[in-house]
């Protein structure tokens, strides 16, 4: 880190104010360019691929500060309907020296947002904590190096919640992000930012981190495209992050863009620049055109379906949605076979307790005095801090009393164990993955290519849910414990005719993970809300994963219902 840029001891009010200003000096000073209405010239840009556009760099067609200006003016207007962005990284006195970017190279002038936990130099990674603010970093780190010699062009940084742990983007910092279809919603975590910025249209590629659906819920509820990739094939070094050491289940940084051609180009184009020799926590592994090509040319794939998790049962829109592209996908000739794998309640159980192994100590540690906290995330570290003999009378309450042992399995898992206990979930870990590598090689899942599921039981959330919904994460948790690949992408809205629950609904009789998760579906109110579907494959299967949701958009274009972005306005 450089220098301190705030008084010592200055308080969270003080920070808060301090970074929100510099940001809205920042979007003042920029040049006229990035103010005005999307002009003619602007269309011509924003309405090519990325791979069209670097074509275009390298030939000279098109300046790298013409593409970013475009960006940049929608990135400015996103913000100012969502709160999406954190620190803008336009520098007006120095907009032409882009013009000395690698112009050869795969992302060559491609404007690139990265989650605010991404190091970049000049600028801080303050993760939504005032403690962090006002420390800018001297040096890029791994990630943006890598990035800027492929040529790309890092112009916004983006919010996330504090902690980390929200399917919401909040903090005391930077304030709320919502949801550029319906602002009363949320528009994911803890990449939210990125996927607000995305949907709006004020970028076509962005980086975020997944620990348990950070990039795929924020592109279910706001209608984009993202791949997490397992642990080894995307970069991991040069971020903070709320939980350092944390590998019980390992935080993975995964690309996030609003078309799934700009996904494929983007992780082809970053594979292809070789980031073991970046970051030693990558594994050497070029990207497998043929797996890729022979993916998408296959005739008939084998897929199966995981319709619940068995622990909060799909709302009618998410349903809807796993249905729709069920029944294209067989109409197409594909075979689709519902399936039944190993325990993803055990699953739940099991990475909660990895997850916050340490009694939720790390994320809370840099919280100064009446510094907000997500909802959620608060309600797990008062459950981690109660004393022994209240957690085990409050187990026996809810399991005995109230009758819903799986919530009492899992609130009595948040707790801090010890090394001895640690090293014990970890072997649980293991075996319970082995469990599922048999269900692939020799089980029921023999055969199939990839699994198709929800990413969440619901749309996006409004303001303030996780509260209640803060445990509701299993379809999206379940693949980071097993380290598989999995991608997401936008098929639908919310219909409020459609997905109105049954009269006969009710939440009452479900388990404390779902009733949460239902306490805020109401598909009159969520009427025009993106819902997407899970596309998953196994571990360090990005080029399979990639192929399959090609093909998945594919079946829905020729069904007549190819998922619409949201329109850039003039």
């Amino acid at each position: 880190m450089d220098w301190i840029r705030y008084p010592k001891g200055a308080d969270v009010n003080f920070v808060s104010k301090q970074k929100q200003l510099e940001r809205s000096r920042r979007i003042a000073e920029l040049p006229s360019e990035y103010h005005g209405s999307v002009a003619s010239s602007d269309r011509l840009i924003l309405d090519k691929s990325i791979e069209e556009l670097v074509q275009d760099v390298h030939k000279e067609v098109v300046r790298p500060v013409d593409i970013l200006r475009s960006y940049g003016k929608l990135a400015i207007r996103a913000h100012a309907k969502t709160n999406c962005l954190t620190e803008v990284m336009i520098d007006p006195g120095a907009e032409q020296s882009i013009e000395n970017i690698s112009l050869k190279g795969p992302l060559a002038g491609i404007p690139v947002s990265l989650k605010d936990t991404i190091v970049v130099g000049g600028f801080d990674t303050s993760v939504g904590y005032s403690r962090y603010s006002g420390k800018p970093y001297r040096r890029d780190g791994t990630m943006a190096r890598i990035l800027k010699d492929a040529g790309a062009v890092p112009y916004v940084k983006t919010n996330c919640p504090i902690t980390l742990l929200s399917f919401e983007s909040t903090n005391g910092v930077w304030g709320r992000t919502t949801n550029p279809h319906n602002t009363d919603y949320s528009a994911g975590g803890s990449t939210g930012g990125e996927s607000a910025l995305l949907a709006y249209g004020g970028g076509r590629i962005g980086v975020g981190s997944d620990v348990a659906g950070s990039v795929r819920v924020p592109a279910h509820f706001a209608g984009i495209y993202s791949l997490r990739c397992s642990t080894g094939r995307w970069p991991k070094m040069g971020a903070k992050t709320s939980m350092a050491g944390q590998e019980g289940i390992p935080s993975v940084f995964s690309p996030m863009t609003r078309t799934l051609p700009d996904l494929v180009y983007f992780t082809k184009s970053m594979v292809g620049m070789k980031p073991w020799e970046y970051d030693h926590t990558v594994h050497p592994i070029p990207w497998r055109a043929g797996t890729y090509n022979s993916t998408v040319e296959q005739k008939k794939l084998r897929i199966g379906v995981m319709e619940t998790d068995g622990v909060v049962p799909p709302s009618p829109a998410c349903a809807r949605a796993l249905s729709l592209v069920s029944t294209a996908l067989s109409t197409s000739g594909h075979t689709i076979t519902t399936i039944h794998p190993p325990s993803p309640t055990t699953g739940l159980k099991l990475a909660s307790a990895l997850l916050n192994s340490d009694g939720c100590s790390t994320f809370l540690a840099p919280f100064r005095t009446l510094e907000w906290n997500d909802p959620g995330a608060a309600q797990l570290s008062f459950y981690a801090s109660l004393p022994s003999p209240i957690r085990y009378i409050h187990y026996l309450w809810t399991k005995y009393i109230k009758r819903d042992p799986l919530w009492a399995d899992l609130l009595y898992g948040i707790r801090k164990y010890t090394t001895p206990e640690q090293w014990e979930l970890v072997a649980k870990r293991e075996a319970y993955k082995a469990e599922w590598h048999e269900w692939w090689q020799d089980g029921e899942g023999k055969g199939l290519d990839v699994i198709l599921t929800v990413p969440n039981a619901t749309p996006a959330v409004p303001h303030g849910a996780m509260r209640d919904a803060v445990a509701s994460c299993g379809y999206t948790f379940l693949f980071n414990l097993l380290d598989y690949t999995a991608g997401v992408l936008p098929i639908t809205h919310v219909d409020r005719k459609l997905d109105a629950l049954p009269a006969s609904f009710d939440a009452s009789k479900m388990n404390g993970v779902a009733r949460g998760a239902y306490q805020h579906y109401d598909a009159d109110r969520m009427h025009g809300l993106p819902v997407g579907v899970q596309v998953v494959g196994q571990r360090l299967q990005e080029e399979k994963v990639l192929a399959v949701m090609e093909r998945v958009v594919e079946v829905m274009e020729k069904e007549g219902n190819g998922y619409e972005l949201l329109k850039i306005e003039d």
